[in-house]
């Protein structure tokens, strides 16, 4: 069998002993069609040795070195092993340069796991490598707000407006939706255990202090989340995909100005609107239900402010300024951390979602226990 640069010969003059004779230039452009036929030529003796003659060999490169060390290594069974007749000088020094040993592949088992070491090494460096992106972040845009406090004309305003309309008016019906759906929850529980010892109107009581100091501003932060901060996460992760915001960086534009500034105004002025929207509607949905139980409408309204006083609207809303400013600031990092791959703007999206739902209870917990210390 020829090639234009090279041939490959069988010679089985002697049956018992065959040699395979190989001629001409042996280069990578030779190899692509000799290499297989030389693999089948020793499958067709697997039971005879065979000598490999070279003394027609007028060039060889490192190509053609790695064909003959390859014959050489061929697996066979005893006393029918691959052995070197004749090379030309040249030849045979190159591929003496090269260690049959060293060129072994290192065996690795199909899918062995990576040892428990190497998983704590792993997940340390990626914590650490986080850690630091979270606190580079939490600078940067503190500094950014900082310049836009002290000079509130560099602040993109209508991105601020078009955000905050997103994020809050367009928010409103299904924050209305689930604040309505909780009051009347509330109300019905409270109302069942009360009604045993005839006191129904103190629903209103329970009702009241519930959704302004906690789950008002809560249930409403967990909406912004998934909603508002999913959003967040999915148009910057979008633009870090398609590099818009490498441009940014390229052409000296500050990416967290840009990018950060507005949607944490608008986040944080929106959610105090919202959360007192959420308390509106979830104690017209308790009203509603203590209906049913024989209480005016009237006389819950008036339970309602005998119990629930400014600095427990206060409370709540001071709540929501910070959990609208943990929900904003999670989303546009975890945008920022987005990654190359069909799948990166969905698992970002994911990230800000489960984080900022976390970090919300978190800093929840903590006012819980602030505020009872304080008394407040």
């Amino acid at each position: 069998m020829t090639d234009a640069a090279a041939s490959i010969e069988e010679d089985v003059t002697d049956p018992a002993a065959p040699t395979l004779r190989i001629a001409g230039r042996l280069d990578a452009r030779a190899l692509a069609r000799l290499w297989g036929d030389a693999l089948a030529t020793l499958a067709r003796h697997p039971d005879q040795p065979v000598g490999i003659d070279g003394a027609g060999i007028t060039y060889c490169d490192t190509a053609g070195a790695a064909l003959l060390i390859n014959l050489l290594r061929q697996p066979r069974r005893a006393g029918a092993a691959v052995h070197v007749r004749s090379l030309p000088d040249a030849v045979r020094e190159l591929v003496a340069r090269f260690d049959a040993a060293d060129l072994r592949a290192p065996q690795r088992t199909q899918g062995a796991s990576p040892r428990a070491t190497e998983r704590i090494g792993r997940a340390a460096a990626q914590w650490g490598r986080d850690t630091r992106s979270v606190i580079e972040f939490v600078g940067e845009a503190t500094l950014a707000l900082a310049r836009a406090a002290r000079r509130p004309a560099s602040v993109r305003w209508r991105d601020v407006l078009g955000t905050a309309q997103e994020a809050g008016v367009n928010a409103l019906p299904i924050v209305g939706l689930i604040a309505f759906l909780m009051g009347v929850i509330l109300a019905f529980q409270a109302a069942t255990a009360l009604q045993r010892f005839g006191a129904e109107v103190f629903v209103a009581d329970l009702v009241g202090l519930s959704l302004l100091r906690e789950l008002g501003p809560l249930m409403t932060a967990i909406m912004l989340a998934g909603r508002s901060g999913a959003a967040f996460a999915a148009e910057i992760g979008t633009m870090k995909i398609n590099e818009e915001i490498d441009a940014l960086d390229t052409m000296g534009f500050d990416k967290t100005r840009f990018l950060v500034v507005s949607r944490v105004i608008a986040a944080v002025a929106v959610i105090p609107v919202l959360s007192i929207f959420a308390n509106l509607i979830g104690l017209f949905g308790g009203s509603l239900v203590m209906a049913t139980f024989d209480i005016t409408i009237a006389s819950y309204w008036r339970e309602v402010i005998n119990i629930v006083d400014l600095s427990d609207l206060f409370t709540g809303l001071g709540k929501s300024l910070v959990f609208g400013l943990l929900v904003a600031g999670v989303g546009c990092l975890r945008g920022l951390q987005t990654r190359t791959g069909a799948a990166a703007v969905g698992l970002s999206t994911t990230s800000a979602v489960v984080s900022g739902i976390v970090l919300i209870v978190v800093a929840d917990g903590i006012f819980a226990v602030v505020f009872f210390y304080l008394g407040i």
